[in-house]
């Protein structure tokens, strides 16, 4: 017999997106779910005269919400905290070949298990109930992808995964890549909670016939992540060395379709983003890693004028979704210098996020709280301390939300985070043996050379 399980007393809100006409507020609200399914939405007393829940959980007047989607993250950066590069990095192309080259080079098959259930965790934490991951550990390929996905499935989300094919470490890793990729989406083309999608470093290390190999050997329908023009280093050494920039590329081979994630796409001219648009391609803003890194903010309102849909990333940066929606807006208004702008681009960022995800996991009403929807729900511990409206839910989420703990996390109708205590992993366990495997990986990072040629010459 299936178990019926409740969440009352919250400030209900059906739908996170932009388009607020969606969205249905419910005061004193809460949701049922059976299995994997929400049954039904409603206020806690019309719930509970309607049905006898088994287990009941308190949201004491938080925000109940869908869970939140992630569209581009790096897994394998949790064990990146606190590390010393040991050399000066003053351009991004350092911090690639100093830094993420190195420590991905030296993750070994427990780093990269230990680095998935840690950012899972994290984004259990932060009301994540479905992320997509671009990974690489180029010293062991085959199998990785196998066990990043068993950790989503220990932890209890849904993950959309992918091997990221580069050739700079030369050509039998990008084959071994591509290889990777294609035994997992095989895998995994009807897991319910795992899928798979085609990963790409960037134009500037991947070589005309890698693009080749991917374009011929990829299954219909699988998608691309992949970054692009994080950095002007990718259309300029794309152009120098292939004489087409990143999009044109991915355009020449195929690559650019409804199911092509790219990651950043900051420094594009007018073309490129007409080029994504016309794809009906999705770019990824990852603001606060865009920050970090020194590389330039991308211009959402230019972008998104340009017909492209933008959906929102934390590239390893945190789990923290609504954390990077609130820089997104307040990077928004810093580089417009208009403090009233924002709230025309920025709210659609979530709600393009739903969109992607259901278009991976065919599911239609993923993203909504709405009967026969997946139980995916959070509870933000953040009290209303004014009215909530379908009109200014964005409001809250950028001024009070995003700063706020998750009280509960449920992702397909498991509860993986009650009053703020994990339910699925141990959390102080994890971070005792992470500590015991890190100074190994440090160590082996330390032993890295850089000096990496983009394409492995």
């Amino acid at each position: 017999m299936t178990m019926t399980s409740m969440l009352e007393h919250g400030v209900v809100v059906t739908w996170p997106g932009g388009d607020s006409d969606s969205a249905k507020v419910i005061d004193d609200g809460g949701v049922v779910w059976e299995g994997d399914r929400i049954r039904a939405v409603g206020t806690s007393a019309e719930l509970r005269g309607e049905f006898a829940p088994t287990h009941v959980m308190d949201a004491r007047g938080g925000v109940i919400m869908p869970g939140l989607v992630n569209l581009h993250h790096h897994f394998y950066s949790a064990l990146a905290r606190g590390l010393d590069p040991g050399t000066p990095m003053t351009t991004f192309p350092e911090v690639l070949d100093r830094l993420w080259w190195r420590l991905d080079r030296a993750l070994d098959p427990e780093t990269v298990r230990i680095s998935a259930e840690l950012a899972l965790a994290d984004s259990v934490r932060w009301g994540c109930t479905t992320v997509f991951d671009h990974h690489a550990s180029p010293s062991c390929i085959e199998g990785s992808l196998d066990l990043i996905a068993h950790a989503v499935a220990a932890v209890g989300l849904s993950a959309v995964l992918c091997y990221e094919v580069t050739d700079r470490n030369g050509r039998d890793g990008a084959r071994a890549g591509v290889d990777e990729n294609l035994r997992f989406l095989a895998a995994r083309a009807s897991d319910p909670r795992v899928r798979g999608v085609f990963g790409l470093h960037a134009s500037f290390t991947l070589r005309d016939e890698t693009l080749a190999d991917v374009a011929g050997r990829r299954p219909a329908g699988a998608g691309c992540h992949v970054h692009v023009a994080e950095d002007p280093i990718d259309n300029q050494a794309s152009l120098a060395a292939f004489g087409a920039g990143a999009v044109e590329r991915l355009e020449r081979y195929g690559l650019l379709d409804q199911r092509a994630l790219l990651a950043h796409g900051i420094h594009l001219e007018r073309e490129g983003y007409e080029t994504i648009a016309r794809a009906d391609a999705t770019i990824i803003h990852n603001p606060e890693s865009n920050a970090n890194n020194g590389v330039g903010r991308l211009d959402v309102a230019r972008v998104g004028g340009r017909g492209c849909q933008v959906g929102l990333g934390t590239d390893g940066m945190s789990s923290a979704v609504l954390r990077s929606l609130r820089a997104a807006f307040l990077h928004h208004r810093a580089g417009t210098n208009d403090p009233s702008a924002g709230f025309d681009h920025i709210p659609d960022l979530l709600a393009n996020n739903v969109r992607v995800a259901r278009l991976f996991f065919d599911e239609p009403q993923l993203g909504e709280l709405v009967p026969g929807a997946p139980a995916d729900i959070i509870v933000v511990d953040a009290p209303p301390p004014t009215p909530v409206t379908g009109a200014n839910f964005f409001g809250h989420l950028a001024y009070g939300l995003s700063e706020a703990p998750v009280r509960h996390t449920i992702a397909r109708g498991r509860v993986l985070l009650e009053d703020g205590r994990h339910a699925t992993v141990d959390v102080e366990r994890l971070a005792a043996r992470a500590r015991e495997v890190s100074p190994g990986l440090w160590n082996r990072f330390a032993g890295m050379p850089w000096g990496t040629s983009f394409l492995g010459d």
